[in-house]
């Protein structure tokens, strides 16, 4: 048993790729219960099976084509048209477009290449410290993850067996009130800064969503259907690509059908190493259940941790060192699988789980020394990782204060959630 754990750090440590050493630890948990290997295999194509596996390649697509068109502009105008009124209204709309943006593309850095080129310079032309801009740039690329049809929920859902469309619900207000402290942080920091302050203009309202008009319904249109029981996740997905790729290619003309094999490939090769990740890690999870290991591990916990409070704070700060090693597709297929039973034993709902789960997962793009947000804005931005590091912390602060209140507010996640 210790050879084998040597073994896949070793693995690890020579820099194998992840469903490598997760197949790994399958093959050798089998081999050792004298298992037919073909039985491993099966458990890897089971993986067709699943329902919503669909909607991760679909969404994605269409998150990419958005990044590529001209939408993020437009977004920005609409809500700096409808926002720019507020004192540090710039920044507000700026926290409100990566949050929407990231939800559908599913990649925080993307968001931060799409987007950071038009906020930054904004930000800074309307009177925004240097200091403050960079580290709100940085924060905001993450924000989207708890709002549908964000990628990680749909992977959680489908690692934990978990409604997604619950999950969707789920996410709005845990997602809305990071958004609204770190909003409410962002006025208190720039507070009588009149330069930042922009008159309201109905023309200029009516320029932009008249701008915008494509892109508008497809928000009330995709997630409303979802919300309502209109529409299946799946059915969601398929309906968003079509209707991104239609207006992007055929209607705005903004992505030339000669890119569309670039786009898709870029895409597809992120799906695909989730795919092959999930995959694997449905073998490696099913070895562990037949094994007993999360019900040793729950004896194990139980002995150190007596109530839900505790487990939370102890579960916090688990994730919390896990996000700074480990991204966030990584962690739900091999993580999650272990903490649902612990879990279930102090009496914690999936759900609520699952946004804990996010939520936590979020501050690892912003944790030093691997928060893989620090090195696409130092790269981007052209800054010392350092002065990112510095730039990032007020907000890394903010998003932590807001993480313990999702975890010991459990009706903040809830409440939507229909009792069943």
């Amino acid at each position: 048993m210790i050879l084998s754990g040597v073994f896949l750090v070793l693995l690890a440590i020579l820099g194998a790729p992840l469903f490598a050493v997760i197949a790994a630890s399958a093959m050798i948990g089998f081999s050792k219960d004298e298992t037919d290997l073909m039985n491993m295999a099966i458990e890897i194509l089971g993986i067709a099976e699943l329902p919503f596996l669909t909607a991760i390649p679909l969404f994605t697509f269409a998150g990419y084509l958005l990044s590529e068109s001209d939408a993020p502009k437009r977004l920005v105008r609409m809500t700096g048209a409808l926002l720019g009124w507020m004192p540090a209204g710039l920044a507000v709309i700026s926290l409100a477009t990566c949050a929407f943006f990231t939800a559908f593309t599913g990649a925080s850095g993307v968001t931060i290449i799409a987007l950071g080129a038009l906020l930054y310079p904004a930000l800074k032309q309307d009177g925004y410290p240097e200091r403050f801009n960079l580290g709100l740039i940085t924060a905001s690329g993450s924000l989207g993850l708890l709002f549908a049809p964000s990628l990680p929920l749909i992977l959680y859902g489908v690692i934990s067996e978990v409604s997604i469309d619950q999950l969707f619900l789920a996410g709005i207000l845990p997602g809305i009130l990071m958004i609204v402290m770190l909003s409410g942080w962002s006025v208190w920091v720039n507070r009588g800064n009149r330069q930042m302050i922009k008159p309201f203009s109905w023309r200029e309202v009516g320029a932009a969503v008249r701008e915008a008009i494509w892109e508008i319904p497809l928000p009330f249109v995709v997630l409303g259907g979802i919300y309502s029981g209109f529409f299946a996740v799946s059915e969601a997905a398929a309906i968003t690509a079509v209707y991104v790729l239609l207006v992007e290619v055929v209607i705005l003309r903004e992505i030339k059908i000669s890119e569309l094999p670039r786009i898709t490939r870029a895409s597809m090769v992120l799906v695909g190493g989730i795919l092959i990740i999930l995959s694997v890690s449905l073998a490696s999870t099913n070895y562990m259940i037949s094994a007993g290991i999360p019900q040793q591990l729950l004896e194990w916990v139980s002995g150190m941790v007596t109530s839900q409070v505790s487990f939370l704070f102890l579960l916090l700060a688990f994730l919390l060192a896990l996000g700074a090693i480990l991204d966030i597709f990584s962690a739900i297929v091999l993580v999650v699988p272990l903490i649902l039973p612990i879990a279930a034993g102090y009496d914690v709902h999936p759900v609520h789980l699952g946004i804990v789960f996010l939520a936590a997962m979020e501050l690892g793009y912003l944790t030093p020394p691997v928060g893989l947000n620090l090195f696409i804005s130092s790269y981007r931005f052209e800054k010392p990782i350092l002065h990112v590091y510095a730039a990032t912390f007020p907000f890394l602060m903010i998003l932590l204060l807001s993480v313990i209140l999702i975890a010991f507010w459990p009706g903040l996640s809830l409440w939507l959630v229909p009792e069943t």
